[in-house]
């Protein structure tokens, strides 16, 4: 083993300096050569990364544009038939379903146009590529800044590819198909088609799409002719239709276009000086559609395709009501309930103002249209209390009654109902003249049960009433429900002289091509009630607002009409008309509460009483077209004439309502109905 060893060592090369120095260098060398290889690797596994990236990009993109939505055809406007509702005067109400105006290009416009479009919406437009990294970048950072979604960075591009084919909803799906698609429309159009497209589609409020729409609304003449401040707050539109819309608040619109127009001076594209005389000139813009007698409107736009068939074009619809008859209705209705509404315990009303032949001059169905669209005017269903016993006195005249007939008003029982008068007050004997203007409701329940109810159920079909009457002695007394139109139209039957009334609210119908499609013709019942009936009815009508229970509706010139209150003065009516119209008011609540002691002869007599006093106003008064006017029935009245008088002249002072005396039953028709009388 020793030698063996000792052979091994010698056996073994020598290891000098020489041999220590070749060694070192293959060492740099392999150090050298790794890392020469880092690099490579890195290109090496940037390149498979970029590969992979490029495959999970191009199966994101084939997965989102998958289901892209069909683009050949641009050309192609899915939008509703237009409906233009216009009042009797000529001025615009409101407009219904997508308003298109002239197709127009960059070129058609004046520069300051689409101007100020791109200094609010897009300033680098004509530079980018479809999509603005650097807008992206601002508003990520203003997002950031204020925790909140306060700016986009969407290019008109990117709108326009929204507004064409995809749905406003806020998802990742819909934002990488807008990219996509604004790629593509980058790709195949240019800057200037891109505009024309996006100002031509674009939603500028009040129904309209395009500029050119949205100027003929706001301006009354074609995009092609706005000035600079014009053009400024159609572009200030733009972000919030209806916020900044000139008709909805002009000071804020104002505000905007000030802002526009400091946009497009630090965008270069106007001076201060010019921008300063745009303001100095501003025009804001008339009213748009959509803020005029709305409960009116639905009305109509709910009738229109009676007349004309499905609404599959573009239409428009000449209407009955009256601008400034309109305005009266809605500004009296809304002082009533703003000064007294709260302590009376009363929040909601309505008003209806027609023509003797039956056209409607004004209609209100509520408080607030914004708070709540149901027209009480039209769809509320309520028990009109007295206001129900015209119907059972011209069923009694008929029958062969006469106003100076006399009866007793006293206590009666009819079965286990035991009617009453307010307060438990009776008369005596009285005529059937004194019993309807103090409205008794002994006498009524009489006289209903002598002709009986189906006759009076008949009369109040013939002149109008059109609601399920029930056949119980309280109808006599308003226990079954009608609706404000459609009781204001049969008191119409008087005034039209025993012609019965249709209530209308269209004159004529066009369509697009200006051809007419429909145009009213006549209409009505015919004679329903004989003329002797109608001076005898309107001799008791006028009865009850010269002395009777509706003097606080005395206008001031001829008048008839009749009070109403039901049960627990929940709610109270007055219906009447002079020469020139007929008007129904109603007051109450929605959920049929109680009101304050509300009755027909206070509030709504005096609602009326404003309503007619300014719609008449200017006009010289006339006789009504039947009946002697209404005075006592005895020397024995005289101290009721003479107080009525007296009430008048009062009332012309700053006097108060008249005390309560007449009524009927919410529980009535179930056989409940206390009868007690509630009306002044």
């Amino acid at each position: 083993m020793p030698n063996k060893a000792k052979d091994r060592k010698k056996a073994a090369p020598r290891r000098g300096p020489g041999a220590r120095k070749a060694t070192g260098s293959r060492g740099r060398r392999k150090a050298a050569s790794a890392r020469r290889s880092w690099p490579m690797r890195l290109v090496v596994w940037g390149g498979s990364l970029a590969i992979w990236g490029a495959i999970v990009l191009t199966a994101v993109i084939a997965w989102y544009a998958y289901d892209l939505p069909e683009v050949a055809d641009l050309g192609a406007v899915e939008r509703r038939p237009a409906v233009t509702l216009i009042a009797a005067d000529g001025t615009l109400l409101a407009s219904y379903g997508d308003v298109y105006g002239e197709v127009v290009t960059v070129r058609d416009l004046p520069p300051h146009l689409p101007q100020a479009v791109l200094a609010v919406e897009d300033r680098r437009f004509y530079s980018h590529f479809g999509l603005d990294p650097f807008g992206l970048a601002r508003a990520m950072l203003a997002n950031f800044r204020a925790g909140r979604i306060v700016a986009g960075g969407s290019t008109v591009t990117q709108q326009l590819a929204k507004n064409l084919f995809l749905s406003p909803e806020r998802t990742i799906k819909r934002k990488m198909q807008e990219m996509l698609l604004a790629f593509w429309l980058e790709s195949k159009f240019s800057k200037d088609q891109i505009l024309g497209l996006y100002l031509n589609r674009v939603y500028l409020g009040a129904g309209t799409y395009g500029v050119d729409a949205a100027a003929r609304r706001y301006f009354n003449k074609p995009a092609r002719r706005v000035n600079l401040y014009e053009a400024a707050l159609l572009a200030g539109l733009l972000k919030a239709p209806s916020r900044y819309s000139p008709a909805r608040d002009a000071a804020r619109a104002d505000a905007r276009t000030a802002l526009v127009l400091r946009s497009m001076t630090d965008a270069g594209f106007v001076t201060q000086d010019q921008a300063r005389e745009a303001l100095a000139k501003k025009t804001r813009g008339r009213p748009a559609a959509g803020n005029q007698a709305r409960y009116f409107t639905d009305w109509v736009m709910g009738q229109v395709a009676d007349f004309v068939g499905p609404v599959d074009r573009d239409l428009t619809v000449i209407t009955t009501i009256n601008p400034y008859h309109q305005r009266v209705a809605e500004e009296e209705l809304a002082l009533i309930l703003n000064t007294e509404g709260t302590k009376r315990k009363v929040s909601q009303g309505a008003v209806v103002l027609m023509q003797p032949d039956g056209a409607i001059r004004a209609l209100v169905g509520g408080r607030d249209y914004d708070a709540s669209q149901f027209n009480r005017a039209t769809q509320a269903l309520r028990q009109p209390g007295s206001a129900f016993k015209t119907f059972v006195y011209l069923a009694a005249l008929e029958d062969g009654h006469s106003p100076d007939e006399r009866m007793t008003d006293a206590p009666i029982r009819i079965g286990k109902w035991k009617p009453s008068n307010y307060a438990g007050k009776y008369y005596g004997e009285v005529t059937l003249r004194e019993a309807f203007a103090r409205s008794l409701n002994s006498v009524a329940v009489q006289l209903n049960e002598k002709v009986g109810a189906a006759k009076t159920a008949a009369v109040a079909r013939r002149l109008g009433i059109t609601a399920d009457l029930t056949l119980h002695p309280s109808l006599a007394l308003g226990a079954s429900e009608v609706t404000l139109m459609e009781l204001t139209g049969a008191y119409g039957t008087f005034a039209n002289r025993g012609h019965g009334i249709l209530p209308y609210a269209i004159e004529e119908i066009s369509g697009p091509d200006g051809k007419l499609l429909y145009r009213r013709q006549g209409g009505g019942h015919g004679r329903v009630v004989e003329p002797d009936m109608v001076d005898r009815m309107t001799n008791l009508m006028t009865a009850a607002v010269a002395w009777g229970s509706g003097k606080a509706a005395d206008p001031g010139r001829p008048a008839a009409g009749k009070t109403g209150t039901s049960q627990d003065f929940r709610d109270a009516w007055f219906v009447g008309f002079t020469a020139e119209f007929v008007g129904g008011v109603w007051l109450g609540n929605d959920d049929g509460s109680p009101t304050k002691n509300v009755t027909g002869g206070s509030l709504p007599a005096r609602l009326w009483q404003r309503v007619m006093t300014r719609a008449t106003e200017g006009v010289a008064a006339r006789d009504l077209p039947g009946g002697e006017p209404a005075l006592a029935d005895s020397a024995g009245d005289f101290g009721a004439q003479a107080s009525g008088f007296i009430a008048r002249i009062l009332r012309r002072l700053g006097g108060g309502d008249a005390k309560p005396a007449d009524a009927s039953s919410r529980d009535a028709a179930s056989g409940r109905a206390t009868g007690r009388s509630h009306d002044p």
